[in-house]
This record gives structure tokens, sequence and C-alpha cells, in this order.
């Protein structure tokens, strides 16, 4: 069945007939005229100057008849323009002739642009006038054809692990068991900033992890009855540290007390916090290390002392950088567990974990010491193994609750360059996440990862790093006990490193 024409159609039709016609007509008229003689053309009193053609070509008024009379006279000639000498034509007929035909040439000229313009302005205002067609009954849409609308690793709104997304500082219906939460601060930085892009390299890290299920864990965080999303990031103001640590400590100790939506959260938790009830978990994205002390004395009105395991190149237990004149310049990321420490707010059971940093001696680990820190170095690993790593940092914190610091520097720079204060002869990611898994069933009440600092990072390798290892935090607590190796087919024994 031949398609019925739209009023497009019709009006580009129009269109190409008002500029066409008047062409064709000229043109073909010329060649199918009467044999008619000039004196037939010319009868009556006819004497036309060249200078009459001039004006006449200058005005506009009576265009239209003129020239369908100049038209009417030139139809009937036989005359071919081109032969100089035309049969039955005097001299002064002749000059007529040629005066006439160039005055009918540019009316018409006139005539087929006026033609032109108006068709071209008539199919203009039927486009936009004309109501886009609607879906008809054989027109498939996307949902019938392809499905929904789904997010490819590559694509979509930017959350953690494509996590649902929530405003939840100003939302305050939003509720979760956990929530993942991004700290854009970077300066308390003693070395090189670019920390606070280090919540948006995270996620965009973690774009691949659309499938959670790993060998390593025998499970997936989000299939284990908790609510994980994904909180945002604080508005931290970066011109003023004082007010943007309030802010930290703010946003945390509002989202800290949220009631958990879930039946089968953390049990222990209830017993940990001083009102007795549950409280919701946070996996903080740095931002620079500072962010620990505000979250600190958010945790401390929840849970009184903290516990810290602090992975980490430094010891960031120092007592204030050099030149610091102020009460709020004592504050950076390598002073916090300091000041932290003089407000009560860590327990005498903390512990470091791959520390390799340059000290300026002894002084700087009987001062350590007095912080409430023992510590690990990352050469412990080749001396004692990941087990007994494990087992240390285990003994040292016991039951009491417990935060876990991770600094990216941790790793060593050959694999996670995208840091501000880079030290050589750090431990593998491989290293890292077999500790984590390591630790599970202690009684973490937060965790962080920070210092990603993307600016010095080389195509993501630390942003997916990052990115892998909150996956393992999130893993981390939801499990009660460290996950035991898979039975797969064709294994083997294995031997701890």
């Amino acid at each position: 069945m031949r398609k019925p024409r739209s009023l497009v159609d019709n009006a580009s039709a129009f269109l190409s007939s008002a500029v066409s016609a008047p062409l064709s007509f000229f043109s073909g008229g010329l060649s199918a005229g009467t044999k008619s003689t000039p004196e037939d053309v010319f009868s009556g009193d006819i004497d036309l100057t060249e200078d009459d053609v001039l004006e006449q070509d200058r005005g506009e008024e009576g265009e239209a008849d003129d020239s369908a009379e100049l038209m009417r006279r030139l139809r009937v000639l036989t005359i071919d323009p081109e032969d100089p000498q035309p049969e039955g034509v005097n001299a002064r007929k002749r000059r007529q002739w040629e005066i006439l035909a160039l005055r009918t040439t540019a009316a018409h000229r006139r005539t087929t642009m006026k033609t032109a313009v108006a068709a071209l302005l008539a199919l203009t205002s039927v486009v936009i006038g004309q109501k886009q067609r609607p879906y008809t009954d054989n027109q498939e849409t996307w949902l019938s054809k392809y499905g929904k609308q789904i997010d490819q690793p590559f694509s979509g709104p930017l959350s953690f692990s494509h996590l649902n997304y929530a405003r939840c500082l100003e939302d305050e219906s939003a509720d979760f068991d956990i929530a993942v939460m991004g700290m854009p601060f970077d300066t308390g930085t003693t070395y090189r900033p670019g920390a606070r892009f280090g919540p948006y390299a995270i996620r965009s890290g973690s774009r691949r992890q659309t499938r959670a299920y790993t060998l390593a864990w025998g499970r997936s965080p989000y299939e284990q009855g908790l609510k994980i999303i994904d909180c945002g990031d604080v508005p931290i103001v970066p011109f003023d540290n004082a007010l943007a640590i309030d802010q930290i400590e703010v946003a945390y100790a509002t989202l800290l007390g949220r009631p958990i939506p879930s039946v089968m959260s953390w049990k222990q938790g209830a017993l940990l916090a001083k009102d007795g009830r549950e409280h919701p978990r946070i996996v903080s994205m740095g931002g620079d290390h500072t962010i620990v002390l505000p979250i600190l004395r958010a945790l401390n009105k929840t849970y009184g002392p903290i516990s810290i395991i602090h992975f980490d190149a430094h010891l960031d237990t120092w007592a204030g950088y050099p030149g610091a004149a102020t009460e709020q310049s004592r504050i950076t990321h390598g002073t916090f567990f300091y000041v932290a420490n003089e407000e009560g707010l860590v327990s005498n059971s903390s512990i470091h974990a791959g520390i390799r940093c340059k000290l300026s001696g002894l002084g700087d680990i009987e001062n350590d010491e007095s912080v409430g820190f023992h510590f690990i170095t990352s050469d412990d690993i080749d001396d004692y193994g990941v087990s007994a790593i494990i087992q240390r940092i285990k003994k040292r914190v016991g039951d009491t609750p417990v935060y876990l610091s991770l600094d990216i520097d941790v790793i060593d720079p050959g694999l996670a360059p995208g840091t501000g204060t880079p030290e050589a002869g750090g431990w593998t990611s491989r290293e890292v996440k077999r500790i984590i898994r390591g630790l599970a069933g202690l009684n973490f009440v937060g965790v962080d990862v920070v210092e990603v600092a993307p600016a010095y990072d080389h195509a993501e390798i630390t942003g997916t790093i990052a990115a892998d290892i909150i996956h393992d935090i999130l893993s981390l607590l939801v499990s009660p006990e460290p996950p035991k190796p898979p039975k797969l087919p064709g294994g083997w024994p294995r031997d701890e490193l």
C-alpha cells in the first residue's frame, strides 16, 4: 500500500515546483512556440529603448503584468537567440527583440526568487507547526523490545559500584545499614594536594564492579540482607579548615544517628554503643587523612574511645608540623592521631600496619607509643607472613570497638602511584586484601580509604585498587568470620606466604 503523503511531503513538493516551474516555462516556451512571424508579435506601437528596460528593471511595480505580457510575446517567436540574423526581422525589430528578451529574463529572475522564498517560508511554518506523529501499535518501544534501561559498566550516574544514590544529609528519610560517603577534603596535606578528587576517582574505579560475588569471600556483600547505598559527598568548604572539620563531624554524626532498616544487621553494635542500640556503619572515601579526626569525634559520642587499625606508610602521630603557629594549624594529615589522643578519642590498643616512612629518630617511635600505638613494618610481611600479621592485629585490638583507616600509600607506589606522599617498598594490593579478609569478625564501627589523589595516577589504577579494597571492606563488614579458602576443582593444599 502506498504511504500517505504528509504535510511536510506536500510542502516540499510545492517548494520544488515553485522553483522549477518558471524556469522550465521560460526555457521550454522558447523552443515550443508556434510559427508566428515577428510582425505578429510586434504588432502595435512598440518602441523600446535600452534605458526603458533598465529603468523598468530597477522598479517593482507592475512586474507581474509586464512579465506576463513579455512572456506572451516571446512564446510565439521561433527566433533562435543565438542566430545573429533571424529570417524576416529587420535591424530595428531585432534590437527590440533583444531588449524584450533581456527585460523578460530579469523579470522572471525576480519572480522566481520571490516564489522560492515564499514557498520556503510556507514549508518552514508547516514543519514547525506540525505535531509529532504518535507511536502506532506496530512500533515497538525500547521497553518492549530490549527491556530495562540498564547501566553498562562504563555508563550511568556515577555512584560507588552503581549502588543506589541518595543525598542522605538533606534527605532525612534515607536509611541504610551501611553507607558509602565521600569526604573531598585535602587542605590538611603537608606535601602534594589533590585528594579532594579521591571520592570521584574511587567511584570511577568501581564502575566495573557490577558483579559482586568473589571467590575470595565466597559471597556478595550486597546479598546478605543489608541495605547498602551511596550517600554522596559532604559539601566541604575548601577555604577554612576549622569549618571543614566541623562539617565532616556534623555530617558523620548525622548519618550515624539514622535508624537502620534491616533486622539482620550488626547485633554486636548494640552492645558496644552507649545508647544500647544498633547504628549504621559508614565507609568514608577521602580526602586526605585529616578527615579521621572529626570522624573519631563523632564516633566517640556513640562508642567512647576507639581502637584504630591503621594501614599506612606513615605514623601520623607527630605532635605538630614545623611552623604551625595556631591551634588549627596543628591539625594536619600527619598529626590528627596525636590530637585525637589528647582529646581522649582513641584507646591504648591501636596498631599501625605497613610502616616504612623516614623518621627523625627513635623519639618518633616513643612518641607513637605514648599515643597508644604499636606498629608493623612493611618488611614484617617477608619475615613473618600474612597470617602472623593478622594475628598480631587481632590480638592488639581484641573485642573493643574498632575503626579501620587505610591510607592508599600503604600499597607500593609502583602499584598505586596516585597519592600525595608516596613511599617506596610498600605492600602489594593482594597482600593488603588478604590481611583485610583475615580481620573479619572484629567489632568494626567505621572504615575509611583515604589519600587517593588521581592527578598523580596512571590509567586509573590507584582508583581501581581503592575501589576494590572498599569492596573487600564491605564484605568485611557483613562477614562474621574470615572466609575459608574455596574448595575448587583441581585445587591443592595451600601454603601461607
